[in-house]
């Protein structure tokens, strides 16, 4: 059975924010899986990374991580300081989640968040690089035992990996067990012909998946079809996690970064968050009796 996930920024303006609070708040709506923004765990002392493993395992709750990879260290910049930078980096986020007991790490994780700030006829130098840098990183994922998830993510976060054909190319390239494909309906809706074929074309490839609006709000409130969404899921006979990544607020790291310039609910109050969290869940659940089950 699919584990069912939310994303931690649904409620919190900053990246990082009290894991405990939404570990325990995960729970109790009925969550199997809280995700998260991985930088912080470079933060955190061992001690502090146990606590929050130990919380995790108590409530129930696996955690995952997910990440917006910070221009600085670029791992498919054409700067090699960056992008040597950029790997060291990533290696370490790595390590810190293999200290979790961790098994996810998915994202615009492949090269800087956003696209290049020059006249592109070619992306190719960049993808190079981009494979070359992960080659490095994957040796360490396996060691670590995580898989590491890359996301087909809109043409305004990334030049590089905008279609499942493109991250399943990636993903050839690299030929590692531990490398997989996230693809995210919001993104899809944008860059796919079809979300359905896309998803049956990435098919047991796809080891993450994130779902939302077409506009970023709680699945089933938008104009996205997601009958024909759960169907493909079904097709491909897919058991991973689903989580749920919306951003409904204006203001703050989030705000800016998700480029949110306007509430997208009314009045985003904590209580108003915590009740659209209960609803996806029952909308989530709901299509998985439907399609799945």
């Amino acid at each position: 059975m699919n584990k069912l996930g939310i994303f931690m920024n649904f409620w919190e303006k900053n990246w990082d924010a009290d894991h405990v609070k939404y570990i325990k708040k995960a729970a109790e709506i009925g969550y199997d899986v809280l995700e998260f923004q991985a930088q912080p765990l470079l933060e955190m002392t061992d001690d502090k990374l146990k606590s929050l493993k130990k919380l995790a395992d108590e409530e129930g709750i696996e955690l995952t991580y997910s990440l917006g990879l910070d221009p600085i260290y670029d791992v498919s910049s054409l700067d090699e300081t960056v992008r040597a930078g950029g790997v060291t980096y990533l290696q370490r986020i790595i390590g810190q989640i293999e200290k979790m007991e961790g098994t996810l790490l998915s994202g615009v994780s492949y090269a800087g968040w956003g696209t290049p700030g020059c006249v592109l006829d070619d992306k190719k130098a960049y993808w190079d690089n981009s494979i070359r840098s992960m080659r490095s990183i994957i040796k360490t994922a396996e060691d670590c035992g995580v898989t590491y998830c890359v996301e087909a993510v809109n043409r305004f976060e990334t030049c590089l990996i905008n279609t499942a054909e493109e991250a399943l190319s990636y993903v050839a390239e690299i030929d590692s067990p531990n490398i997989g494909v996230l693809l995210d309906t919001y993104h899809m809706n944008i860059e796919e012909n079809s979300i359905g074929d896309a998803i049956r074309l990435v098919g047991n490839k796809l080891t993450s998946f994130h779902t939302g609006e077409n506009n970023r709000t709680a699945p089933g409130k938008g104009h996205l079809d997601w009958d024909e969404i759960f169907n493909a899921l079904s097709d491909i006979r897919y058991q991973g996690r689903i989580i749920c990544e919306p951003f409904v607020m204006q203001g703050g790291e989030v705000g800016r970064d998700i480029h949110v310039f306007r509430d997208l609910i009314d009045n985003p109050c904590e209580k108003k968050i915590d009740e659209e969290a209960c609803y996806i869940l029952e909308f989530e659940k709901s299509m998985l009796k439907k399609w799945m089950y």
